[in-house]
């Protein structure tokens, strides 16, 4: 079939199915074509390949339709309810267009439509007379480099304008601070170090020999360090040698300068930026630099400094002093105490009692066997008077009354030697009370002499626990400013400022592609 028979074909049939009407401006000519064209982006955004749109417009055309566009054909058939890829439909169109193309004469293969051909092309092709294909090309790609160029160039345009805002702008006023602005500074170094007394002489005489050692001073050289390092070592500096008039001077820059009426955490911030100190625990030295801007102040200061260490370490010292000896001084004191009680107890005793109740108990116990003896003595007499058929009467009453009377007095020292009066006790009780006093006497003694011993001992170690602080370089002023320095400054804000530069563009770039991704 012709072309031209299926465009009059198609023509009639939409003729036939709706009448047309004649288009106003700015208005589509009927509901069909909008529909037609929604239909036809629907097809589009379905992303079908051109194999397969080309098989679609070989379809429409089997079947006599007039397509536009390969979409218009794919849209033709659905609505005639073809499938143009079902497999029964393909081979139909392979087998029909050989039949077509055996029995086809000359007149209708040039009439025919090749594919992937989707435009009627005229017969006649002529060349165009303004230039050949190869100038065009040509020009289009020296149109493409200039552009490229352009690009290029407007790019490094813009790079060095921001490097210049954002790196060379802020190094060159950093350089103009530290060469031209700045207020030169002067810093003093000095180095010190904590002694401690340790072995040598002991307790024979002296403290022995004064040698470094900075494991037994290290905590007191930190210690120190923190000292000179805290808001009390600057408020006494500013309240002997005026710290926070220095650095308020006019002469100071205005970066530099301390504000007068600044608070305390202000000036704090000022003396931890120009008092740096620095311990070094292989050697047990203390470093320290002092910068003000007046060589001879920064002598001044660090010389004060230096002398609120020395006050600082004996200090230190004392209270570790004090801490060793306290403990035997108060032990000393309570043996003492202790003895004074157990001697003022055995003279109480002595004083309520016989001077000698040992001597005492003694005579008696002898008077005892005396009066025993005798008493012995007069039964033996008795017994032998008695034993005679006719005694003497005379003699044995007499006998009789002798040994009461020596009964009697037995009886007596007995009581007197055990048994307690209403007045005192016996002499038994308190010869047991003296001994047992003597007793805690010689206890309160010993522990008196082994807390006088304990006591000397604490105070030799103490005495090697004494700490001295000596300064091996003395503080001497400076002649040529130490700060700033210039050089190294600029490079630094150099570094940084690109640093910060690299970064921010670097985050910008991440957050473009992800954006643009």
């Amino acid at each position: 079939m012709h072309r031209t028979d299926a465009a009059a074909q198609a023509g009639s049939d939409g003729a036939q199915d709706t009448p047309r009407e004649t288009p106003r401006d700015g208005e589509v000519s009927s509901a069909r074509e909008m529909t037609a064209s929604q239909d036809i982006d629907g097809i589009r955004r379905e992303g079908l390949t051109g194999r397969q749109l080309r098989m679609a417009r070989r379809m429409a055309q089997k079947h006599g339709l007039a397509p536009t566009s390969d979409f218009d054909a794919m849209r033709l058939l659905r609505a005639r309810g073809i499938d143009p890829f079902q497999r029964s439909n393909i081979v139909e169109l392979v087998s029909s267009g050989k039949s077509q193309g055996a029995g086809m004469t000359d007149e209708d293969a040039q009439d025919k439509v090749q594919l992937p051909q989707t435009v009627p092309v005229s017969r006649v092709a002529l060349p165009a007379t303004e230039m050949s294909p190869a100038d065009r090309r040509a020009r289009e790609i020296q149109a493409i480099q200039r552009d490229i160029a352009a690009r290029r160039r407007r790019k490094i345009f813009l790079l060095i304008s921001r490097l210049a805002a954002f790196v060379f702008l802020p190094t060159l006023v950093a350089g103009y601070y530290f060469y031209a602005v700045a207020t030169p500074m002067y810093a003093t170094k000095s180095e010190f170090l904590i002694l401690t007394a340790d072995g040598g002489g002991g307790g024979g005489g002296g403290l022995g020999g004064l040698i470094p050692s900075q494991f037994a001073t290290g905590q007191d050289s930190i210690a120190t360090q923190s000292y000179l390092q805290s808001k009390d070592a600057m408020l006494r500096l500013d309240k002997d040698v005026g710290f926070r008039d220095h650095f308020s001077q006019d002469r100071i820059d205005p970066i530099q300068r301390l504000d007068p009426d600044a608070t305390n955490e202000a000036a704090y911030k000022v003396y931890k930026k120009y008092v740096k100190l620095g311990y070094d625990p292989t050697e047990g030295v203390i470093r320290m630099e002092l910068s003000t801007a007046d060589p001879e102040t920064s002598r001044i200061f660090s010389e004060k400094l230096i002398d609120y260490a020395e006050e600082r370490v004996d200090q230190l010292s004392q209270e570790k002093r004090q801490d060793a000896v306290k403990t035997a001084a108060e032990s000393l004191q309570d043996a003492k105490d202790e003895r004074r009680a157990a001697q003022l107890r055995l003279v109480e005793l002595q004083e309520n009692s016989i001077l000698d109740p040992e001597g005492e108990v003694a005579n008696i116990r002898q008077l005892i066997g005396n009066v025993e003896i005798q008493l012995q003595e007069k039964q033996i007499a008795l017994q032998t008077l008695l034993s005679n058929s006719r005694p003497n009467q005379a003699r044995v009453a007499a006998l009789r009354s002798e040994m009461s009377i020596l009964q009697n007095e037995l009886d007596k020292q007995n009581a007197r030697l055990n048994r307690a009066t209403e007045s005192s006790d016996s002499l038994a009780s308190q010869a047991a009370e003296i001994q047992m006093a003597q007793a805690d006497l010689a206890t309160a003694d010993m522990v008196l002499q082994a807390a006088l011993e304990t006591k000397r001992q604490s105070e030799i170690e103490a005495n090697k626990q004494v700490r001295y602080l000596t300064v091996s370089v003395k503080p001497v002023a400076s002649q040529d400013p130490s700060y700033p320095r210039a050089f190294e400054n600029t490079l630094l804000a150099f570094l940084i400022f690109a640093g910060i530069y690299l970064l921010l563009s670097l985050t910008a770039s991440v957050l473009k592609e992800q954006v643009s991704s």
